[in-house]
Order: structure tokens, then sequence, then C-alpha cells
């Protein structure tokens, strides 16, 4: 993925839409949607309005600026469209994209956004005070792609792979289900998302993430190799939505109508895809992270990303369940080389997010 060229940190403040009177009977508030739907009976009444202010401000961290990403986007176009402002939320968003596990973790913010299960996993050896209580796929957003003379990834060795951040658990199985011996090959951390060095031959191949660097290259004509986890039969998740356990703890309800309201701005992308891709490249544009993030790349990156929510095996989107995890779980034990990994169960909240949905529907409407 493309790094972002600035770092900017926004608060938005939320409009608060229920009038406590204390000379009247407290009411409903009746805040209306741009669809012209109501906010759910379980938000809207005065005391849930008053809980939801007084949790004070939640911080949510953008794993990755502006990216079209489900656990993302949503986000910005929950507050853009006013769905937080209709739970009487006040959110604060910081779109850097630095830190986001250490700031949920240490309670400065308490709501962030992961590429995969596994990225969780590898951080709950260290810290416990994170949750998950959404994964938003399961098909693991990896890809390893390279120059067009690779016909398989045993032709890696003797040459180069490059990498960020991290070899991945999902990428190691991918190399070890091919049959790689990888010492011979050499691994290079690269210091810039751009994908062209496998075709200008600077590395012969990269781990990347299948709906950005990838669609670059289609983009422009430019030939390649890519190789996806499926191809190989490995298995895992798609963007995990992670919180303070604290925060959770004491504010239930609170962090469920902050996934109430991101989840409904999630069907809007899904259902009004170009629309929601136009709201959140002017966000970006506006917040100096237009070159970073141009639309035509959100729009390729959506592209692929909305059809991983929904073809997930979790059903609704966000719903998750200990299934889900179990294979990048086994891939984390044999490739994380991580030492007392936790029980799935102790890393995650399965009931938050499914509890939003009645059958099929996303509980907003009043009943």
């Amino acid at each position: 993925m493309a790094t972002s060229t600035a770092e900017t940190r926004f608060r938005i403040t939320a409009t608060l839409t229920c009038v406590l009177v204390a000379t009247l009977t407290l009411g409903a508030c009746s805040a209306q949607t741009p669809g012209g739907d109501t906010a759910p009976t379980s938000a809207s009444d005065s005391d849930a309005c008053k809980r939801n202010q007084d949790a004070g401000t939640i911080t949510y961290i953008s794993g990755y600026g502006y990216s079209a990403s489900a656990g993302q986007l949503d986000v910005f176009l929950a507050e853009e469209l006013g769905y937080f402002d209709d739970l009487c939320l006040d959110v604060e968003i910081n779109a850097s994209g630095a830190n986001g596990q250490q700031l949920v973790a240490s309670g400065q913010a308490q709501f962030t956004a992961l590429g995969s299960a596994s990225d969780v996993m590898l951080a709950a050896a260290n810290s416990k005070n994170l949750t998950a209580v959404a994964t938003y796929g399961t098909t693991p957003p990896f890809s390893i792609f390279g120059n067009e003379k690779l016909d398989t990834l045993k032709d890696l060795e003797g040459g180069s792979l490059g990498y960020f951040i991290n070899l991945t658990p999902i990428a190691s199985a991918m190399l070890d289900e091919a049959g790689v011996d990888v010492s011979k090959v050499e691994m290079v951390k690269m210091t810039n998302y751009d994908p062209t060095v496998v075709v200008r031959d600077q590395v012969d191949a990269i781990v990347g993430y299948a709906s950005n660097q990838p669609q670059s290259l289609k983009a422009q004509g430019l030939p390649f190799s890519e190789f996806l986890p499926s191809d190989l039969g490995v298995e895992g998740t798609y963007n995990v939505m992670e919180v303070n356990s604290r925060f959770l703890d004491e504010h239930r309800e609170v962090a469920a109508d902050f996934m109430r309201a991101s989840l409904k701005a999630l069907q809007y992308c899904l259902d009004e895809s170009d629309a929601c891709i136009d709201k959140l490249a002017k966000l970006a544009e506006d917040s100096g992270q237009g070159a970073a993030f141009p639309r035509e790349q959100l729009a390729r990156t959506w592209e692929v990303e909305s059809a991983w929510v929904r073809e997930s095996a979790g059903g609704n989107p966000g719903v998750q369940n200990e299934s889900m995890w179990e294979p990048e779980y086994a891939l984390v034990k044999k490739y994380g080389d991580v030492k007392n990994l936790p029980a799935i169960a102790d890393m995650m909240d399965a009931d938050l997010v499914a509890d939003l949905y009645d059958g099929d529907t996303l509980i907003w409407q009043e009943k």
C-alpha cells in the first residue's frame, strides 16, 4: 500500500441531537439519517443519548489513512453521513495511521482497524488490553506479486522477495506450501510502496495487498505475475476492528453504538459504492492526503475489498466467530514466532456485533 505523505490529525465533534429539558418528561430523540431512517430505540431515547454523551470522546485511529477498506472507510462515512451524530456519539478520527494498536492498548484511543486477525494475534501476546469486535472477511488480503518471469513461487529461489514491516504468517505459509527453500531467497525490507519495482527487476517479488499494488499494475497495463493465498490452499481473514478492552468493559453499549453506526455506513458503501468513494476521496483531498489516496485508487481498492466483505463466511458484515480465526491461528503458531499466544476466545468478543443484527438486517429503525 502507498505510504501517506502527510500525517493529518483532525477532530470531528459530533452534533448532539438529543435535548434534555428538565421540566419536561424525557422523550425519545427522533434523529433522522440521510436515508430517512430513525435511529434505533436502544440509542435514540434520551437516557441512551446521555449515556453516549457521558462516555466522552471516542478516538478512532485509521490503520492506513483514507484507504477504501472495511473498518476504515465506514468510520469516515459514519461521521460524514451523520450516523454518529444520530446516536449522540462524539467521535474523533486520527487519519495518520500511526501506532494504532499502541494508542488503543494504552487507552489514548478506543478503536483501530487492522489488516487481518494475525495482526491481532501477533500483538496479543504483548498486550492484555485489546479486544477484536469485528472481522470483515475470510479472504486474506495479501498476495505475492512479481516479475512476469515467475511461473511459480519456487522460482524465487536465487532471487529476492520484498516485504513491509514483517513477512506475514500468511506469506510464510504460501512459500512453505509452494515448497520454497527460503534460505535461497534474499529477503528485502521495502522502504516504499511503488509496485513497479518488480517490473523493473529491482526485486523479483513483493508480499503486498491484493487490492492495492497489483491493481495499480493492472491499471497501468504492466505485465506481472501474482500468487494468492487461495491458490495454495492458505486460509485467513480480512480486516479486524479492535477496541480498548477496558473501554469495552465500562462502556459496552457505547461501543456497540459506535459499531452500529460504522456498520450502517459500511452497508451504504456496499450499496452506493460510487457515492461512498466520492465522499472518501473528497475527505482525503480536504485533509491533504489526496495525492496518497486518489479517487481512482480508492475505487480499485473498494471494488476488490467490498467483494471480500460480501463473501465473508461470517455472514452479516463484521460478525465474527472463533472458527473464522482458526486457520490463521494455526499459521501464527507455526510461523509467527510468538510465545504464549492467547486462546482465540480471549482475543475477541463474538457477541457485540452479532447482537446488532436481527436476522440479516442491522438494527437501526425503531420498532
